[in-house]
Order: C-alpha cells, then sequence, then structure tokens
C-alpha cells in the first residue's frame, strides 16, 4: 500500500514540474513567447469595441487591435511641398481576414473587403502622422 501512494505521488510530482517548466519556457513571460503562433490569436467580441477616432481602434471595423498590429493603407503623393497625401485604409487584420461586419464611420454604410476608407494623412515632424477620414469610396468620391 506504501509503495502505490509513492508511486501516486511521484506522478503527481512529475506533472507539476512539467507544467511549471512549459510554463516557464513557453509562457507569457518566456523570451520567445512573441514568436509562438498561439501569442498572435486574438479573440474578436462586443467587449474588444470601441469608437472609431480613438487610439489603436481600427477605424472601418471599431475593434481594438494588438500592440504592433497596424491598419492596411495605400498612401498617394500629392505634392513636394504638400504636407498632406491621400490616404485609402482597407482596414486591420481581423476585419480582412475574418467576418467581421465593417462600416463607413461617416455614412455608416456596410462595406466589403474590397471597399476602402478615403482620408488624408498629415505629416507632421517628430510625431505621429494625423489621420483625418473623409468617408468610404460611396459617399466621398475623389
Amino acid at each position: 500500500m506504501g509503495d502505490i501512494i509513492q508511486i501516486f505521488l511521484f506522478v503527481i510530482c512529475g506533472i507539476i514540474l512539467v507544467w511549471i517548466g512549459f510554463y516557464m519556457f513557453f509562457g507569457p513571460m518566456s523570451p520567445v513567447y512573441p514568436y509562438l503562433p498561439w501569442s498572435k490569436t486574438k479573440k474578436v467580441g462586443l467587449s474588444d469595441k470601441g469608437r472609431p477616432g480613438d487610439p489603436m481602434i481600427c477605424p472601418v471595423c471599431s475593434i481594438r487591435m494588438l500592440r504592433g498590429e497596424l491598419v492596411k493603407t495605400i498612401a498617394f503623393a500629392t505634392g513636394v511641398r504638400s504636407k498632406d497625401r491621400l490616404v485609402h485604409i482597407k482596414g486591420c487584420r481581423s476585419c480582412l481576414e475574418n467576418n467581421v461586419p465593417r462600416r463607413c464611420p461617416i455614412c455608416r454604410h456596410k462595406m466589403t473587403t474590397r471597399d476602402y476608407l478615403v482620408s488624408r494623412m498629415f505629416d507632421r515632424p517628430e510625431r505621429k502622422n494625423h489621420i483625418h477620414v473623409l468617408g468610404c469610396n460611396y459617399c466621398k468620391k475623389v
């Protein structure tokens, strides 16, 4: 009877040590965590919603983006001395790849994955650029 209890305790200690080792080498505090495939998964839900003008919010789907995630844009050069450029905003990764509802923040028109937002980007030296959304390709013809 004592051998069975001792074997059971060794199995429990082994499971705990494997769990601690896995957490140390592959958990959120490990240096390799950003490179693991499960660290970049993003659950899209109603709690991730925000207002389109807020920082780190996608202007197309209004979902909060992760740190380092960018919005897909196409910027057009206008002139040599011009401080602003015309920009087409396609959206973030979650609204381009997932089935997330996309709407224009100006006219609230439903957008497909081929539609884009027309906006102006103002170049600021020594600061982040400023984007002003004018509308979608339906309500703002350029």
